[in-house]
């Protein structure tokens, strides 16, 4: 589909202004093209693994790249229509998750191998002009030297343009330069609990304690400390979460408020659990200073007041609980995009009321963020080939296999989020 999405405003526009006319930007929003990552026959895979639903997609330059829950990767031209090659460079390869790195223009991913029992993310990264002339072998392993088994990761950053990695046998996190792939330092604490991204920063979360939980923010350049301190927890709850966004702290503990904490001076709003339920997903908007949460198919925007800013007008999630993979956000950060559920009115619109029981119907909904309403609703038959190139959100990986964490901040989501995939 070619489209132009989003204005040139950084600011959340007033309602008034012509930001607004987003119907305008979608007139001409139609199906131009179809892919199929299995119609050429070249793909040879057991047959269980054959035809099996689309969980990534990304654009890059001319390029179309569609990955296959069966770990098969197509690429596509955008000029010519056609398909140019799959991306396994060995039969028994695995790939979990596609990274496009703007920096270079090249196309990262992140399998797993037979020949390894599965257990460990290799990265190997391939200039997209290879690719368009088919030269896989042309490009080069990333990240040799680190062990990114199980509970191992990976996580690219785009908005910082770094990579963080942690292996799990030394308990060690390295951060690596984005553009050239270069080693910056490394964190090893097996006290460490977990890393969190935020623009310029990284906040370091330790071990909960009894009634606490240390945490360090660090400075994402060279990890050098720039405030320790520890955030009063209650007793015998669970965590839910802890998630940093510039100085805000966000602190939710299971069946107690969500707490969001000034960590420059400790000024500590509180908004009701009966309000902010816990969610399974974020996308934080750094321009306009919100936060999307994501919880039983349902999305919703909050400030950092604690204030619930937007609910969307008909932007029921098909998926319950999905990750955000399957979300886009513009770049101006003022519309939301989503695979949705259709309403039983539009659906028998839709079916001509002939009386027999529809098929199931899902549609590509795109509403606006500051106003929640709906601007366009594309509706797409659920009964059809699940091989071909289709919105579908991404299942997690079984919790036996290591996880590659794409948590860019400014790339297809405009967003940090936090489930990891």
């Amino acid at each position: 589909m070619r489209r132009e999405i989003g204005g040139g405003h950084r600011r959340p526009p007033c309602p008034s202004t012509s930001a607004f006319s987003c119907p305008e930007k979608f007139r001409n929003f139609l199906l131009q093209e179809e892919y199929g990552t299995y119609d050429d026959g070249i793909a040879q895979l057991p047959l269980q693994w054959n035809k099996r639903k689309i969980i990534e997609i990304v654009a890059a330059s001319d390029l179309i790249f569609v990955l296959a829950e069966s770990g098969l990767c197509g690429a596509f031209s955008r000029t010519t229509n056609k398909h140019i090659c799959h991306l396994k460079i060995s039969p028994d390869e695995v790939i979990r998750s596609l990274f496009y790195n703007k920096n270079n223009d090249s196309l990262i991913t992140v399998s797993l191998y037979e020949s390894d029992c599965f257990v460990s993310l290799k990265c190997r990264t391939t200039p997209i002009e290879y690719i368009r002339r088919g030269q896989l072998h042309d490009g080069f392993p990333l990240f040799e030297s680190e062990s990114l088994k199980y509970p191992g990761f990976v996580e690219f950053d785009d908005f910082n343009g770094k990579v963080l990695t942690f292996s799990a046998h030394d308990s060690t996190y390295k951060v690596f330069d984005l553009k050239n792939y270069k080693f910056l330092y490394s964190i090893c604490d097996k006290n460490i609990q977990d890393i969190k991204i935020s623009p310029g920063i990284m906040l370091v979360i330790y071990q909960k304690a009894t009634n606490h939980v240390p945490l360090m923010i660090v400075s994402i350049e060279d990890g050098t400390p720039l405030k320790t301190f520890t955030q009063l927890l209650h007793q015998n709850r669970k965590v839910d979460f802890i998630e940093q966004f510039n100085e805000k702290l966000l602190v939710k503990q299971d069946k107690e408020n969500l707490q969001i904490i000034d960590v420059r001076n400790s000024d500590l709003i509180e908004v009701n659990k009966t309000e902010f339920m816990t969610p399974s997903a974020f996308i934080f908007l750094y321009e306009n200073n919100l936060f999307l949460t994501f919880c039983n198919r349902t999305v919703a925007a909050w400030n950092f007041r604690g204030e619930l800013v937007t609910s969307f007008d008909d932007h029921e999630l098909w998926h319950p609980n999905c990750n955000t993979n399957s979300i886009y956000i513009t770049a101006d950060q003022d519309l939301i995009i989503s695979y949705c559920t259709v309403s039983t009115d539009v659906t028998d619109d839709a079916e001509g009321g002939c009386g027999e029981a529809p098929a199931p119907m899902g549609s590509i909904n795109m509403s606006n963020i500051f106003m929640g309403n709906l601007h366009r609703q594309d509706l797409r038959n659920f009964d059809r080939s699940d091989h071909l190139l289709q919105w579908k959100c991404q299942k997690r990986p079984p919790l036996s296999c290591p996880v590659a964490k794409s948590g860019s901040l400014s790339h297809h989501r405009d967003g940090r989020s936090n489930a990891r995939t």
